[in-house]
């Protein structure tokens, strides 16, 4: 017979084995859950989508060179050079700005470097010369309205459609395969950002009704986690001016009831249509006054 004694060991020896087990298991899905910083996926012939962290932007490869856009910082940068030389050993011939502002567009050093052109909306060039930033290249190329990028096979058609974020926001389109690159103004699925920092709403909305009218079918958004696709279908663009439709008519509503209150009205404006969009409950108190701030002084 086996004594209690052994089988007690054993069963510590067992237990001590399911316990190494669960846990290596545990940190085994972890690891395979946590998505990745970096991410590139190809969308189209020649155009890849690049993704770090929550920053998303394009770059167009041609048997001439690539077009990149948005650097975002410096060390995005150096990975967006990386994953542009796993796809082609081709010179990087243009950087392309969405906007001003610096979350975006630092980093261009390692372009510039290698012999690239910086382009952007006049507007970026007279912000950059008011505000500079030391990690910002200044634009080589700069335009008014439109503006239309050839290299090779690939067009990339740049435009501008008035303050709405920033002071110089474009859109970037791609008329062959009928894809548009919009940054900030455009975030599938999620709320308006926080308290809508250097947002004007009214103007905002006038211009997703205006990149309405374009011809493309397939959106690729500056932002979005890593579990957003990498493109989205052109109804995103409706879907975001009308939550801003909506959120400004619901702040209205009280408002000329007579609730003047930011807090209060942080308070019990809802919007139950977008409840399952990200950052509904965080962000959308913020968005609403926001929209206080824009009936309260007009801007």
């Amino acid at each position: 017979m086996i004594s209690s004694r052994i089988l007690q060991n054993l069963f510590v020896i067992l237990m001590v084995g399911s316990l190494f087990l669960l846990s290596y298991s545990a940190q085994a899905d972890t690891a395979k859950a946590k998505p990745k910083l970096v991410e590139t996926t190809k969308v189209a012939e020649g155009v890849y989508v690049f993704r770090w962290w929550v920053y998303r932007n394009l770059f167009v490869v041609t048997d001439e060179g690539v077009i990149a856009t948005d650097p975002i910082n410096p060390k995005a940068a150096k990975m967006l050079m990386q994953e542009i030389r796993k796809v082609t050993d081709k010179p990087i011939k243009y950087v392309v700005y969405s906007h001003q502002h610096w979350d975006h567009i630092s980093g261009g050093k390692i372009f510039k470097d290698a012999g690239a052109q910086f382009v952007s909306h006049e507007g970026c060039k007279k912000h950059f010369k008011r505000r500079p930033s030391p990690a910002v290249v200044l634009p080589d190329i700069t335009f008014s309205d439109k503006h239309t990028l050839t290299l090779g096979e690939k067009t990339l058609e740049l435009e501008y459609f008035g303050k709405n974020h920033g002071d110089c926001l474009i859109t970037m389109r791609l008329p062959e395969e009928k894809m548009i690159f919009i940054v900030d103004i455009v975030t599938p699925k999620r709320v308006a950002f926080r308290n809508m920092p250097d947002f004007l709403p009214d103007e905002w909305i006038r211009s997703l009704y205006d990149i309405e009218k374009l011809d493309f079918d397939t959106v690729i958004s500056g932002h979005g986690p890593a579990s957003m696709p990498a493109t989205s279908p052109r109804v995103v663009v409706q879907e975001q001016r009308e939550y801003l439709e909506d959120l400004i008519a619901a702040v209205k509503v009280e408002w000329d009831k007579g609730i003047h209150s930011p807090d209060k009205l942080r308070k019990i404006i809802k919007l139950p249509k977008y409840k399952e969009w990200r950052s509904y409950d965080a962000w959308l108190p913020m968005n609403v006054e926001r929209i206080w701030a824009y009936l309260h002084m007009g801007t």
